[in-house]
């Protein structure tokens, strides 16, 4: 399957694009900076440029079979490049007609927020990162808005660790959790999207 990541020089994007390379996927990486990313592979074609700009992202989606993205704000914690870059991504998708997009986002958003405990409630989304949960929650309503075949993936907070396939996910917001999930199987339960329509039009939450 031919697959264009945003973000794919973060944490998660990393792991998305080299499991996809190890499992055959032909792989575009979009990025502002090429050499940080390290993956060398045959199948592996690196486009750079800026989420934010229209052009770039368009030529980015052209001919692909499905989009991943997995955009950070980085040490910002008051921007807006997930949900404006999300809505070029959707923009250009709708535009040339790819259809399939998995979209990262977060438990805390929309229904899921009840997933929380009061820390995450109250001082992490609360106060110290409310400014980047509300750019997840624009973020999805666009991929929601969108004409597209689209997933939503709502992990847990990233923690260090290897890919152990045996992790939590689609389970009811009345649930606690806790609250964390590798991101080498965040990258595992992305892209097993691919081939699995269960969450199709959905937006699952993801942990341990």
């Amino acid at each position: 399957m031919k697959l264009v990541i945003f973000g794919a020089t973060g944490s998660t994007g990393r792991q998305i694009v080299e499991q996809a390379l190890e499992q055959g996927h032909a792989v575009t990486a979009f990025t502002r900076n090429p050499a940080a990313l390290e993956s060398q592979h045959a199948n592996l074609e690196t486009i750079q440029g800026d989420v934010m700009g229209f052009t770039a992202v368009e030529r980015a989606v052209r001919g692909q079979d499905a989009a991943i993205c997995v955009l950070g704000g980085g040490k910002n914690l008051t921007g807006t490049v997930r949900s404006q870059g999300t809505e070029h991504i959707i923009q250009a998708m709708e535009k040339t007609g790819v259809r399939r997009l998995i979209c990262q986002s977060t438990i805390g958003a929309g229904e899921s927020w009840e997933n929380l405990n009061f820390y995450w409630k109250y001082v992490m989304f609360g106060f110290i990162l409310r400014n980047v949960l509300a750019d997840h929650q624009r973020q999805e309503k666009a991929v929601k808005q969108s004409n597209l075949d689209w997933t939503i993936v709502r992990p847990g907070a990233f923690v260090e660790g290897d890919l152990t396939g045996n992790y939590r996910h689609g389970f009811p917001s009345t649930e606690k959790t806790k609250l964390a999930i590798s991101r080498a199987d965040i990258a595992d339960f992305i892209l097993k999207q691919l081939t699995d329509n269960t969450y199709l039009g959905k937006a699952p939450a993801l942990s341990y």
